[in-house]
């Protein structure tokens, strides 16, 4: 199809799009009652790091498709994944197929999905004249004087009508291009032999959109250079193209929404085969019942050398994960997390074998002072603590929680953070990690304790609660006085007799 003009050049070069574009389609498209995922989830499970890996070596359309399917609430479609996976060639041939698509530098999402294109204005119905009656009223200038008060009257129309839309036709081109790529490549995608059956939602249309690729192209003189400034200057094609274009969108929207959104999934699709090809470890997920959850060597697919980790929950009960400092339980909190997401939006975890529950994914791992706002850490995690018992109202979910309520003093950290976990528990599956020992007997009939333990180069986790702390440890570690350390040992042994009901005596004086 000689690819859009472009000379033979088959090198590609990835335009960098921002968060805002890449989420514009879910943005646009997602039902109002939809349970996506939410703006913290995403930061506090590296949800956008984890999809810059998915989608790289794809165009804006896979990635937006990709993050569609992340952060919104439609079930996993695996088949055409795994039907890829099983079929190496047509999956090359395919990734070949939509190569094109990465030469975008515009986003379409806007004129497909988003507020209505305004109508042409009336008097655009007369531009084919006003180049003609300009070129007729120069000739008649030289046969009547007083023509040239039309000549320059027109030439100033000219003027006027490029000054004021110039910027706007111009950025209307910059969507033409990848509209038309778009339509290209399901043209393209239509027309390859399909022994699989996997492309035959292309090939019924494969022609309509080769025509109406035709409505949105350039015209051949308009690639020639420097024509095309004197065409637009004096012919108005540019605003002529502007209009026609736009009419034609409107008039084929249905069909190239629908276009968009085979392409799109398509590409994704082929992106999730690329990358899974390359996993050290993945299995296909299955669902279990009532919250239960069996995950068999989960890892992280961001870590560079990450440690396999059994865990298990019987359907109904939560998780109160403890540990040392430093051994890992936020990693395996966010591990679980991220397969549990991604488990829902594609059909698979990177574990050896995995039943999890289909469920809506929120979590809270790193609230903060917020300098700017004024919000204390306190206030923030409080903030957070609301909007997850604001989700918990809409429906049955998952709750990942780290660390909670760190901001204010112990009693009343672990009085708030029982009352809230044991509110979240009553009907959703919570995993929560927290230095604070005594909420796992407070939670004793929602959450299950675990422990994570090192164990040579990773991790286990066992049943129960930690039993030796490392705080005090680290501080020799870390390079503090042995005088700093015995004093902290003396108060950690009165504080421990004081909370076993003992007769700790005074406090100590260091």
């Amino acid at each position: 199809m000689g690819w859009l003009f472009s000379n033979g050049d088959d090198r590609i070069v990835d335009h960098p799009f921002g968060r805002a574009a890449i989420a514009r389609f879910h943005m646009l498209t997602a039902a109002p009652d939809e349970r996506g995922m939410d703006a913290q989830t995403t930061r506090d499970l590296l949800l956008d790091d984890y999809a810059d890996r998915l989608g790289a070596g794809s165009s804006l359309f896979g990635r937006q498709a990709l993050h569609r399917r992340l952060h919104g609430a439609a079930p996993a479609e695996p088949a055409r994944i795994r039907a890829l996976l099983a079929a190496p060639d047509l999956l090359a041939q395919l990734v070949q197929a939509c190569r094109p698509l990465r030469r975008a530098e515009a986003d379409v999402v806007p004129s497909l999905f988003g507020t209505p294109l305004a109508p042409a204005p009336g008097w655009a119905r007369w531009l084919p004249l006003l180049p003609v009656a300009w070129l007729a009223s120069l000739v008649l200038a030289f046969f009547v004087p007083l023509g040239w008060v039309g000549a320059v009257a027109l030439t100033f129309v000219l003027v006027a009508l490029q000054a004021s839309w110039h910027e706007r036709t111009q950025e209307w081109d910059g969507v033409l291009l990848p509209l038309r790529t778009l339509l290209d490549v399901h043209q393209a995608l239509g027309n390859l032999p399909d022994p699989t059956g996997l492309l035959a939602p292309f090939a019924p249309d494969a022609a309509q959109a080769g025509k109406l690729r035709r409505r949105f192209a350039l015209s051949l003189a308009d690639s020639i250079p420097g024509q095309r400034e004197y065409r637009d200057w004096l012919l108005q094609a540019n605003l002529k193209r502007y209009f026609a274009s736009r009419a034609a969108l409107v008039q084929h929207l249905d069909f190239l929404r629908a276009s968009y959104r085979l392409v799109a999934e398509l590409e994704a699709d082929c992106a999730l085969a690329r990358h899974l090809e390359v996993s050290e470890t993945f299995c296909w997920a299955g669902q279990s019942d009532d919250r239960a959850v069996d995950l068999r060597g989960v890892v992280h697919p961001l870590l560079a050398r990450p440690a396999p980790v059994d865990f298990r929950l019987v359907a109904g009960t939560g998780a109160f994960v403890s540990g040392q400092n430093g051994v890992g339980k936020s990693t395996l909190l966010r591990t679980l997390g991220l397969n549990l997401v991604v488990a829902r939006a594609f059909g698979f975890c990177y574990a050896t074998s995995a039943q999890v529950p289909n469920l809506p994914v929120y979590a809270s791992m790193h609230s903060e002072d917020a300098m700017d706002s004024g919000e204390s850490l306190y206030m923030a995690e409080l903030r957070r603590a609301r909007e997850l018992l604001a989700l918990a109202r809409l429906g049955p979910a998952v709750f990942v929680i780290d660390e909670i309520f760190r901001g204010t003093n112990h009693l009343e950290s672990v009085s708030a953070a029982t009352a809230v976990l044991h509110e979240l528990a009553r009907h959703h599956l919570v995993l929560v990690s927290s230095h604070n020992l005594e909420l796992a007997p407070l939670l004793r009939d929602r959450l299950a304790p675990f422990c994570v333990e090192a164990a040579g180069d990773g991790v286990t986790v066992r049943p129960g609660v930690l039993r030796a702390t490392n705080g005090i440890r680290l501080l020799a570690d870390s390079g503090f006085d042995s005088a700093i350390e015995r004093s902290a040992v003396t108060v950690f042994q009165w504080l421990s007799r004081h909370a076993r009901g003992e007769d700790a005596g005074p406090p100590p004086v260091l």
